[in-house]
């Protein structure tokens, strides 16, 4: 049988539907169920094609993931994820690399290479080194793969139901046609288990969609906020602590703080280093052994992995323990964490009409109050970073942990990388369009400064303090506390004080504006305490 989906459609007026057959005169809403055939819609062409880094100009046309067709506006209404739905346009650079297809094709990758690699192998007279004929039939392989390739390797599994001899299989039929490759067909998957192959999939994946499409972004939202920390290092905006008035700071100070933070976590990806193995069924090379006992497995496999970009994990048991996708996903969690916290400041500066935001023509804040312009991009960041972390965590928790020599846990597992991800890369675009339409309130700035004198009591306590006034702090507590404090009143304390001159016209001259310490100089040096250009990238 076909699938069905349900959808819902408006009815002409004054309709009804029998319910209990013919006779049936129970009313019913103009609103019902149609079940629409999903085979009628159009598959998809090449919206999951990869284009590789050596691909042909023809093929990365071809492979274009932003060449999207009316089947992705059908498929996409009827998502289960948000991600592959609503969301689906500021996502879709993640496909290429963790969708099926992207498994897919990342194995045929791995067991295409390691055939390859095997035909370097002297001792293994069986798999004679291959003519440049035959290299270039299984290298075009790996790069023209697309998705009708992928399909192929779908509907072989329906027969095999197992998705890695799936892979095997397709190519054994993509290369019995070569004369030369035809005599060596038994030696794809050779001494392999699968997770030897799903592992290297994984790896090469999540280090090229890492490099490729998160860290790129994390980039620009870096450099966002560094260029508002610059532009804003002067202007002067009054602290909150526990969401009372403090000493002032600048407003660029303020983002400084936040591009430092993330700058941080953008070293610590650079120092993380994604690992594979290809050690067979437990991690002892046991059948290779007994193929061929003269050679040294162990620095084959070595080579075959690393040729791939990816660190070679000797000890293993017949999965690698993905420690290392625990340590890139708390660290990206991290990441996020900060950015949460940028995303509710924001928010908050917003609430408090410190920042405008620029209005979009036709544009909606509310559907029933239309005066508001709501902080939407910062609200949609903060809760796609939640959802984001949430998948995140749960597998850094889980994927380092597995019975004995392996269960299948991880499995069903990672394959909600990409959804971590989604989720995070959909918060960073978010964030980085709510940047955008920020404008800055330096009015609004300077009103809540001119209503908190109180904020000097600081200040004029702390040079009490270093001429010996006694009871200094107590002095100015009885001044300020839950008093209302003016310039008037400030000054004339001041003025009573038994202080040098120098000092007393130092604390005369200091406003809440002024009072901003080296606030504007830490903005100003940001520079010297971010690198963008070495961090941001898995060596």
């Amino acid at each position: 049988m076909e699938a069905v989906a349900s959808l819902r459609v408006s009815r002409s007026p004054g309709a009804r539907q029998s319910v209990g057959g013919p006779s049936s005169t129970r009313p019913r809403s103009r609103w019902g169920p149609v079940f629409v055939k999903t085979a009628s819609i159009r598959p998809p062409r090449s919206s999951l094609s990869v284009a590789s880094t050596d691909s042909s100009p023809l093929e990365m046309k071809k492979n274009d993931v932003g060449n999207l067709t009316d089947w992705d506006l059908s498929a996409s209404t009827m998502s289960l994820s948000p991600l592959d739905g609503r969301y689906m346009q500021k996502v879709k650079d993640l496909r290429p690399f963790f969708s099926e297809y992207g498994l897919i094709r990342h194995r045929v990758l791995v067991e295409v290479t390691w055939l390859l690699k095997l035909s370097e192998v002297p001792e293994i007279t069986e798999v004679p080194q291959f003519s440049l004929d035959a290299q270039s039939f299984l290298e075009k392989i790996i790069h023209d793969f697309d998705i009708n390739d992928a399909l192929e390797v779908k509907n072989i599994e329906k027969i095999t139901n197992h998705d890695v001899k799936a892979v095997e299989y397709y190519l054994k039929q993509r290369c019995k046609s070569h004369p030369e490759i035809a005599k060596v067909l038994e030696f794809f998957h050779f001494a392999c288990t699968s997770e030897d192959i799903n592992n290297l999939a994984h790896a090469l994946s999540l280090k090229e969609a890492m490099n490729k499409v998160i860290f790129p972004v994390m980039v620009d939202l870096c450099e966002a906020i560094r260029i508002m920390a610059k532009k804003n290092a002067h202007i002067p905006m009054l602290s909150r602590t526990h969401g009372q008035p403090a000493s002032p700071t600048t407003l660029g100070k303020e983002m400084a703080n936040f591009v430092v933070r993330l700058s941080e976590r953008g070293k610590a990806f650079s120092k993380i280093h994604v690992s594979g193995k290809f050690a067979g069924a437990v991690g002892n090379y046991n059948a290779h052994k007994v193929a061929y006992p003269d050679i040294n497995w162990k620095n084959i496999t070595a080579e075959f992995v690393q040729s791939l970009g990816v660190d070679f994990n000797a000890y293993v048991t017949q999965i690698e323990p993905h420690d290392y996708i625990a340590e890139l996903f708390n660290n990206v969690t991290q990441f996020n964490n900060i950015l949460i916290d940028f995303d509710r400041d924001i928010w908050s500066y917003i609430s408090l009409g410190y920042f405008k935001q620029i209005t979009k023509a036709g544009e909606i804040g509310s559907s029933t109050m239309p005066h508001k312009v709501n902080p939407i991009d910062f609200e949609n960041s903060e809760g796609n970073l939640c959802l984001g972390n949430a998948v995140l965590s749960a597998l850094s928790m889980k994927l380092p942990i597995s019975r004995m020599q392996r269960d299948l846990t991880d499995s069903t597992v990672l394959r909600n990388l990409g959804v971590g991800l989604g989720y995070s890369l959909l918060a960073y675009r978010s964030a980085l369009q709510g940047i955008k339409k920020l404008q800055v309130n330096e009015s609004r700035l300077n009103e809540d400064l001119e209503q908190t004198w109180e904020v000097l009591a600081e200040p004029i306590q702390t040079v009490m303090r270093r001429y010996a006034v006694p009871e200094a702090y107590e002095k100015l507590k009885e001044l300020t506390r839950g008093r209302a404090v003016s310039k008037k009143s400030i000054r004339e304390f001041t003025e009573s004080l038994d202080l040098p001159q120098e000092a007393k016209t130092i604390l005369l001259n200091l406003t809440p504006h002024t009072y901003t310490g080296e606030a504007e100089r830490l903005a100003m040096s940001v520079d010297d305490a971010v690198d963008l250009v070495n961090g941001f990238k898995l060596p």
